[in-house]
Parts: structure tokens; sequence; C-alpha cells
């Protein structure tokens, strides 16, 4: 029998049976599976290639998770089950094609940046906390690169990692906070610089124009989509841009890091491949990571934690701070707004963000004198809030209310950058 179009149809009325396929139709088939096999082959291998090479490039810190369990039983303990925190650190190291640019590598490195991350157990927010570098802080006794030990000593917070590494200055944060650093990424110049030109650059707006030749910076005021180097110099510049703070430093920091988030966010890079996949291999090759957290599964499992987090509930605030007393250069904790802050983030409970009051601004610092001055009025507002400020014990001066969860200097990534 035939159909309509005169092709066989592989049917005989004669005894009611069915003829096999004739040899053209099973010679077809046999070539579609084929086909479709190599096809699902080739997306395997393709597959699993891509998954070898991020996932081999990530670099793991076995020294500072070696250095660490030597002193486990030092390290503060989880208060709070399910949570997890983790700090990143910023690298001003020099070392290498990528950073070698950026100056003279002289063999050693501090960390310009240092941020806690603090994600709940309910992974319905994420805390930010960054921790100046100029705070005067217990340095413990570390191991060095060459083998030897430093000795334990009051000193800088960025020397401990130029000391120790990640390890050195992860025990610093510890001994600080009480808070157990669960995990922890260091990122360099070049490992941030490629991070930002994977997703296409970073917006942010800009109230005055910039000509800063150190930062390598010119820019017009407004909106502008920062690419990689000059990212870089936006979040690194202190000196010659804005009134020359550390303070101010760091709220560019939070603010860029705020952009950032919500661009990767967007559809735009995490359901584009053809941005998705070079973010994920300039992350992966730019990184070093503790082992739980050096694979590419690892590093899956932190992101789907944070992936979700709605932009207003991404805080970026900076431990409370005051000029160290011996020296206004320099920094020292605010108590007990500093201990309140820590004691909150370890037993995982809430807290609120407002913006910084309004201080006077003065002009980039030259001698001093001015700089401790300025250093003196920032610290006036830094750590304060208008509503339920850290410092004041729970249920002082309230009834029976429940006491609403103390309210931080900060600000979020939901906040608009442009207005």
């Amino acid at each position: 029998m035939t159909d309509s179009a005169g092709i066989p149809d592989g049917t005989e009325a004669a005894g009611g049976s069915a003829k096999p396929p004739n040899g053209r139709r099973r010679r077809l088939l046999r070539w579609t599976g084929i086909g479709a096999s190599l096809f699902v082959l080739a997306g395997a291998a393709g597959g699993w290639w891509v998954y070898s090479k991020l996932d081999g490039n990530i670099t793991e810190d076995t020294s500072a998770a070696a250095e660490l369990r030597r002193y486990d039983r030092e390290r503060p303990v989880h208060l709070a089950g399910g949570a997890q925190n983790i700090l990143l650190i910023g690298s001003d190291s020099r070392s290498g094609k990528d950073n070698s640019r950026y100056g003279q590598d002289e063999g050693t490195q501090r960390s310009d940046t240092t941020i806690l991350l603090h994600l709940p157990a309910d992974r319905r927010s994420l805390t930010a906390v960054s921790i100046p570098r100029d705070l005067m802080t217990e340095i413990p006794g570390c191991l060095k690169q060459d083998g030897n030990r430093t000795t334990e000593q009051f000193a800088q917070f960025n020397w401990a990692f130029e000391w120790g590494g990640a390890a050195c200055t992860i025990r610093t944060v510890e001994a600080m906070t009480g808070i157990r650093v669960d995990h922890h990424m260091v990122v360099d110049f070049g490992g941030f610089t490629k991070m930002v030109d994977a997703i296409g650059g970073v917006e942010v707006c800009l109230k005055r124009p910039v000509d800063d030749p150190e930062a390598k910076l010119k820019l017009s005021a407004g909106r502008q989509t920062l690419q990689g180097e000059q990212a870089l110099g936006f979040v690194r510049a202190r000196y010659s841009l804005g009134n020359g703070s550390d303070t101010e430093r760091m709220e560019r920091q939070q603010l860029f890091l705020g952009s950032l988030v919500k661009k990767v966010q967007s559809n735009g890079v995490l359901l584009n491949p053809g941005k998705l996949y070079p973010l994920l291999d300039a992350a992966t090759s730019s990184v070093t990571t503790d082992p739980g957290l050096a694979s590419l599964r690892g590093l899956y499992e932190l992101v789907r934690g944070v992936r979700d987090i709605p932009t207003d509930q991404i805080k970026f605030l900076t431990v409370p701070r005051r000029p160290y007393h011996a020296d206004a250069n320099r920094d020292e904790l605010r108590e007990p707004d500093a201990s309140q802050l820590f004691q909150r983030l370890r037993a995982d409970e809430p807290l609120s963000i407002a913006p910084p009051e309004p201080t006077p601004r003065s002009t980039p610092r030259s001698t001093p004198q001015s700089d401790r001055a300025e250093r003196a009025a920032e610290s006036d507002a830094d750590g304060k809030a208008p509503s339920g400020a850290p410092g004041k014990a729970d249920g002082e001066g309230t009834t029976d209310a429940p006491t609403p969860a103390p309210t931080f200097t900060g600000t979020t990534a939901g906040v608009a950058d442009c207005r």
C-alpha cells in the first residue's frame, strides 16, 4: 500500500501482517540514530570541557588551610547554624604579568581592600562589612613565606596580609570580631579588571567630572560605564579623588559593588551565555580560595545562595571606627558600636542600614593637621544612624514593645546611583 504521496507505508493487507521497513528507510533511521547520538555526545563532551576548564582555573590556598588548622582550637565557634561568613581580600600584589603594570614588584603585598560577607541562614539578605586598612588592631603571630614566624603585636590591619597572607588576615579578623570565617577569596588587580570587562563594564553616577592623572581617570559628570582599568582606578583612588579620605574611598567601593551586583543579577548577564561564560572564566581564573570554594561546584553553591536576594537586602557598611587616639591618621574601633555589630553578625540577627548623616567636606588633604581634622569630622557620623543606633543596650529606654533591629550607617545595592 502507498500513502497519498505514493510512498510505501510499510504495511500490506494480505494476512494483516506488517512488512519491515525497506532498505532505504532502514538506512535513514540508522544514520538518524547515529547523528543524534553524536550530537548528544558532542554536547556532553563540550559541557564537560567547559566545566573542567573553569574548575581547573581556580587556585586553591592550601597553605592558609594548613595554618588555620594549626590554630583551630583558638578560632571562634559558630553560634548560628546555616549562616556563612566569607572574607573577600583585595590584594595589591604587583607580581605576575597582569599586575606588573600597576607598579614594581617588591615581593610584598598588603590587603588593599578587605570585606567580611555575612550570608544568613535564611539566605534572605547579605551584609558586606568593610574593614579599613588603616585600622589599628592586634595581629597574632603568623607564619611568613620564608618559614619564620612573626610575634603578636598591635599594628595596622593590612600588615597582617603582608606578614602572613590570608591565614593571618583571617585570624586577625576572627580575633577582632569573634566571628568564625568559613571561606575566603583573594582577588588581585588583574583579576578585578578582567571580571569587570567580562560583563561589559559597570555603571556609576558621578556628581562632578573627574580628571585624576594619578588614578588615570578622566570622566564626565553623570552616568558612566566604567571598564576594567577605569573601574580599578575608581575604587582604589584615595588622595587625588574626592576629599582624599579612606572613608570616601570605601563608600565608592560599596556603591560600585552595589552596581556590580545589580549588573550580574540582571538577565543581561546570567541568561546570556556570551557574557556568562567570560565572567565565569575571568572569575575562576582570578581568585585564590580556601579548599571549600576551590571548585566550580563550591562557587556555584555560594552564588546560588545569593542570586535571588533582593538588592535592597544586600547591605554595605564599614565597621564603626574613629581616629586612633595616638595617631589621627589611623583608625580604632568605635565602641560599643563595633561590638554590637559583631554580636549581631555572630548570632545571625538582623540589622538595618541608613545613609550617613551629611558632614562638611573639606578640600583634598594637604597637611597632617587638615587630615586629622577631616577624619575627626567624619568619625562623628561614622557608625551612627538616625534611629535604633548601636551603643544602646537592647530594651534600654523602651517599654514591652519588641526592640527594633539596630541601625548602622551604610547603603544597599538597591540604592539608585543617579537621581
